[in-house]
């Protein structure tokens, strides 16, 4: 529920300001808002704190990243991925409200599955966390 919850209160802005320019006619940049956002997330948001931790704070160290579902988390990724290219074409390249359920279809189904996966239903790859020694 947490990760529904974060996501929702990080996503509304893009969500709103991607609502206006499609509602003014400019659905490539509503798109382009969306996967930007992401992009920006993960390779500046992610990437500058290793890249200072690794070459500035502590040089020639690692960020060790210790996950079991690192895996699951990148086959889930790479998979959304695949499914809206395929689902884009195979409505015409168009964004209606028939793809807006398929997508929330979607999600609801990936929401799903992460529930399974923190509830160890995959088997136990999701150990109880422990307090951080920081």
């Amino acid at each position: 529920m947490g990760l529904t919850l974060i996501a929702v209160g990080v996503s509304a802005p893009d969500a709103l300001s991607s609502l206006c320019v499609a509602k003014q006619g400019f659905g490539d940049m509503a798109v382009s808002n969306a996967i930007g956002s992401n992009v920006f997330d993960i390779l500046l948001c992610l990437g500058l704190p290793w890249f200072l931790k690794t070459a500035i704070i502590y040089p020639g160290t690692t960020v060790p990243v210790e996950s079991r579902g690192l895996l699951y988390s990148t086959v889930s990724l790479f998979s959304t991925v695949i499914f809206l290219i395929v689902a884009t074409h195979m409505n015409g390249w168009k964004l209606d409200k028939k793809y807006g359920v398929v997508l929330m279809f979607w999600y609801l189904i990936f929401m799903v599955f992460a529930s399974l996966y923190e509830l160890n239903v995959f088997g136990y790859l999701n150990p109880p966390e422990c307090p951080s020694s920081y």
